[in-house]
Parts: C-alpha cells; sequence; structure tokens
C-alpha cells in the first residue's frame, strides 16, 4: 500500500493558506506589505509592528469562481484584530457586498487564527468586529461566507462570534473555536471550572472534531491543502451549506433545555443530544415571575423606560416589552442579572447561553411581525458585565449564541428597523457585540460606571503579560485601551453621550432626556435611510480617532478593482 504524504494546510503561514486556496496564476494582494500600512497604535507601547498588521487579503479564483480570501496571521500578535488590521477584513468585505449588489457572484472565504481582538488596541478591535460581523450577515443575502478554522491558534473571542455568523464553517482536528480561550476562563472562574493546561480536555470541548460532531461546525476535513480547496469548493456551489445556524433558533433552545447544570456534562453527551435535536422549540425555559432578579442598572432603567408595557419575555434575565416613544412603537430589550438562571455562570448580568438565543427570538419575531407593515424601533438597553465564562459554556457554543443575537439585530436594521442600543452601565466584551453594537445608533449616559471595553483588566494583563499598573500606563497612549465612556467617545460610534442624568436611581425627567435621545436618534436613521454601520466613521470625532480604519478602506478600494 502506497501512502500519499499531503501538504499540510495547518503549517502554512496566512499568505500560503491563500495560495493553497486560489487557483495558481490568479492570486492578486490587496494592501500587501509593500504598501506598509501598520498599526499606529504598538510601537508607542513599545511593540514592533508589522507592514500587513497580520492580516492578508488576496482576490482570485477557487475553481475558476471569483473569490476574495482573507487569511489572518496568528504569528504576529496571536492573530489578534486591531484597528489596521480589522479594517483591512471588514473593508474588504464591504467591497464584496457591493460587488454582489452591482450583479457580481464573488465569493468570500475567511481563514480564522486569531484570539480575537488585540488587546492592545482594544476597543478599536471591538468596533472593527462589529462591522466585519455586520458585512457578513449582509453578504450572505447573496452568496455563501466561507469560514476555516485549520488550526495553530484557532478562532475565539469577538472573531469566533464572526465565524458562527458564517454560511459554513470548515475545520480540521486541530481547529479550535470558543468564545473564551482557555486561560481566560481559568482567570475568570478558577482552575476547577477550566484547566488551561490540560489539552485533552481543551481539543475535547472546542476542537475541529467535537464542534462538527455537535452541530457548530460542518465540515472536518484532513490537514491537507487540496481537501481544503476541495471542501471550501463544495459550500460554494450549494452542497454544504444548510440551513443557517443562526437560524435554528428552536433546534438549539431545546438542546439547552434538554440539559441539566447541575450535573455532569461531556462531549459524548453533547454529540449524542445534538443528534436527538428536533425542530420543535421547548416549552418556555422560565418565565419572568419565577426568576431571581436583582435591581442593576439595566433592570431599572427597562422599568423606566418600559412604563406600563407589560414584561413579554419568556426568561428572567431577559427582559422585553412592547411600547411606544413619542409616536414610534418600540421593543425594549434588556439583560439583567438572575440569581436563579439555569446556567450558573450567568446569573450576575451576564450574555449566556440562554441569553443569546433568546435575544435572538425576540428580535426575529419583531421582524417577522412587522414584515408588512410599521417597523418598530429596537431598543437594547445595555448593562452587560461580559459574556458568561464556563466550560458548559463553551462546550454547548456560547458563541453560537451570541452570533445568532448579532445577527438578529443585524438582520432587523437591514429589515428597515432602526435598532438603538442604550448604555447605560458596562458594555463588555462578547456581550456589547451581541447586546448593542450591531445598532444604527449608540446613546451612553457620561458617568463613572460606564465602562467599553474587551475584556475585565485582570484578564487584559494575563493576556498581555503585563501589571495592572503598566496596563493604565498604555490607556494614556491608546485611549482605544481606556474602560471609560469618554475615551470610547473620541473613537466616533456614538450617536450622543448624554449629561446630567441620574445613572443608578433615574427620575421621571431622567427618563424623559433618554427618550428625546431615542427619538433623534430614530429620526436620525429615518433621515440618513443608510442600513449599515457606516455611520460610525463618518463623524467628526471619527475622522481623527478613527483615522486609519478610514484610510485603510480607501486605499483598498483604490486597489479593489
Amino acid at each position: 500500500m502506497i501512502k500519499t504524504i499531503k501538504a499540510s494546510f495547518v503549517e502554512c503561514d496566512a499568505r500560503e493558506r491563500i495560495l493553497g486556496l486560489l487557483d495558481e496564476g490568479t492570486f492578486r494582494e490587496l494592501l500587501g506589505p509593500m504598501d506598509e500600512f501598520e498599526s499606529p497604535h504598538l510601537e508607542p507601547q513599545g511593540i514592533v509592528p508589522q507592514s500587513d498588521d497580520g492580516v492578508v487579503v488576496a482576490k482570485g479564483r477557487i475553481y475558476n469562481q471569483p473569490s476574495i480570501v482573507i487569511s489572518i496571521e496568528s504569528k504576529f500578535q496571536g492573530g489578534g484584530i486591531g484597528e489596521v488590521s480589522g479594517a483591512k477584513i471588514a473593508g474588504a468585505l464591504e467591497l464584496a457586498l457591493e460587488e454582489c449588489k452591482r450583479g457580481a457572484h464573488i465569493i468570500p472565504v475567511l481563514v480564522f487564527d486569531t484570539g480575537g481582538v488585540r488587546l492592545q488596541e482594544a476597543n478599536y478591535g471591538l468596533l472593527s468586529i462589529a462591522e466585519i460581523s455586520a458585512a457578513i450577515v449582509a453578504l450572505k443575502h447573496y452568496v455563501p461566507v466561507i469560514g476555516v478554522v485549520p488550526g495553530k491558534v484557532g478562532a475565539f473571542g469577538g472573531m469566533s462570534i464572526t465565524a458562527g455568523l458564517c454560511s459554513a464553517i470548515i475545520m480540521t482536528r486541530e481547529g479550535r473555536l470558543g468564545l473564551n480561550g482557555p486561560e481566560v476562563i481559568e482567570q475568570e472562574a478558577g482552575i476547577r471550572e477550566f484547566d488551561s493546561r490540560n489539552r485533552p480536555l481543551i481539543w475535547g470541548t472546542i476542537g475541529g472534531e467535537q464542534r462538527t460532531a455537535s452541530g457548530f461546525a460542518d465540515i472536518l476535513v484532513e490537514d491537507d491543502i487540496r481537501e481544503m480547496k476541495d471542501a471550501v469548493s463544495s459550500v460554494m456551489t450549494g452542497q454544504a451549506v444548510d440551513t443557517a445556524r443562526t437560524d435554528q433558533i428552536g433546534q438549539y433552545e431545546s438542546l439547552l433545555h434538554s440539559i441539566d447544570p447541575t450535573k455532569p456534562l461531556s462531549p459524548e453527551m453533547v454529540r449524542s443530544l445534538w443528534q436527538q435535536k428536533n425542530n420543535t422549540p421547548p416549552n418556555k425555559i422560565g418565565s419572568p415571575e419565577n426568576g431571581g432578579k436583582t435591581s442593576g442598572r439595566g433592570q431599572v432603567w427597562f422599568d423606566l423606560l418600559r412604563g406600563n408595557a407589560p414584561e413579554i419575555g419568556d426568561l428572567p434575565s431577559v427582559q422585553v416589552a412592547d411600547g411606544v416613544i413619542g409616536d414610534k412603537k418600540v421593543r425594549f430589550i434588556a439583560v439583567v442579572p438572575d440569581s436563579q438562571n439555569k446556567f450558573p455562570r450567568a446569573r450576575k448580568g451576564e450574555f449566556g447561553l440562554l441569553e443569546g438565543w433568546s435575544v435572538a427570538k425576540h428580535v426575529q419575531e419583531a421582524i417577522k411581525e412587522d414584515q408588512n407593515g410599521e417597523k418598530r424601533a429596537i431598543i437594547a438597553i445595555v448593562d452587560v458585565p461580559s459574556q458568561a465564562y464556563g466550560y458548559r459554556e463553551e462546550l454547548l457554543g456560547i458563541h453560537q449564541a451570541c452570533a445568532a443575537a448579532v445577527s438578529a439585530y443585524a438582520s432587523a436594521r437591514l429589515n428597515g428597523h432602526p435598532v438603538v442600543a442604550f448604555i447605560p452601565g458596562k458594555a463588555i466584551s462578547g456581550a456589547f457585540l451581541s447586546h448593542g453594537m450591531q445598532a444604527n445608533r449608540l446613546i451612553a449616559l457620561r458617568d463613572p460606571g460606564v465602562n467599553v471595553h474587551v475584556m475585565s483588566k485582570e484578564s487584559a494583563a494575563r493576556i498581555t503579560q503585563r501589571t495592572l499598573e503598566e496596563l493604565e500606563a498604555a490607556t494614556k497612549e491608546v485611549p482605544a485601551m481606556a474602560y471609560d465612556i469618554n475615551s470610547f467617545e473620541k473613537l466616533g460610534a456614538l450617536f450622543s453621550l448624554v449629561d446630567h442624568v441620574e445613572a443608578d436611581h433615574p427620575g421621571e425627567e431622567d427618563r424623559n432626556t433618554i427618550y428625546k435621545e431615542i427619538e433623534k436618534a430614530i429620526e436620525d436613521v429615518e433621515k440618513d435611510q443608510s442600513k449599515d454601520l457606516s455611520t460610525r466613521l463618518k463623524t467628526h470625532l471619527a475622522a481623527s480617532g478613527r483615522a486609519a480604519s478610514i484610510l485603510v478602506r480607501e486605499k483598498l478600494r483604490e486597489q479593489w478593482s
């Protein structure tokens, strides 16, 4: 028997992976190393930048199909997404979308090898990932968007959410796909929750074979360039694209409904439960009456803004009500603490498994109900300390629950619903990406308790190998690393930052102030009529705060055709 020697896809660098996927002679790189578009935020922190900022973008053909392939280089900053690298990805996808709208058929392929947001650029990465996600959701109306997770690092953090948005995900056994990295879970929840040194545990939870067998990836391939190219081509021709995972709300709720978090849960059990899933949504997992709601800014503002409108949610931690602001119909959605949450890691207001699918369901319901009538505004009330960190959360695909919420909010925006995020509290990490960042307009209170960031300070210090003091010092060089809302405002993404409002104990006057701001935001959306997130790059503050994001897009457009 002759054993064929295969060419490894995993061992290739980012550029070699694209060359392996594209037909010979069709590779044309955009904003390559010779263009020298480096991150402007690394040298001030003593970090040597890279001339392509760790992302390779190339146009070409895959078995003669026009394609745009985006590949992330894990050897630079762990594949972390900063301002320039994020703008390259988002900008390329946005240009592909324009081409598809003109009737062309260019298919995007994203090769993930990333730990998520580059913590040294923090909120730049957060904004970029929101824009990448928005482009993927829009593109899927025209062509399949293909995600490839080969190995080395994998797809983590906010980029795991973007992977969950893809039409199909292809993985090798070496690949890993999860919202929270093992080290971060260990930092946030302790070694008993997840031992980051236990390699069999890691791959048994989030590895390619497990993800494919438990419904979170579509194709498992051997580590071979030709087999990877064939798998990508099979998605392009429609052979491997099923109903989008983000739309399978009933199936995933059924899976979660069958779980008893008080009992041990193994990878084999999740595989078995996924195979037994059905298409019938479960009975209500909970109701507002039987939860353990505790006071917090999200709950306080939800109750104040909804007035006498009844709660209509079916989960204590996801509060939903339909009301009216001025003459506009609105749906309020807030994620709040629930001390009796079925999943203990989501009891303090974290955005967890149940929360992601519940938010998606209530937004999708509004889209369906308003299909032939007035498009009510969706108001996301944001006070989320983080996503839920835990073993069960990763095993059961918290990244996919987050992706479902992202897809729902983006779909509402694309369907003509004004989506407004009101931030009276914390807006952290994957929780904010899932609940708030897809809004047409962002409104925040100017208050010390309003924070925007990608990770807790303790975890950020551990991942970047800095002390807390060093981390604080770095924020003075790069405002996007800071947690306070005044620093976030400098990036230009806010529609308004509201002064003189009592954040913790608001009264009727405070409520009326926010009503007026929401009305202004809705009117601005309707006047502008853009359904994407491009307005965040057109504000006077963005001109300086996100200058690199704007310039990268301009240069990509020049080189596109």
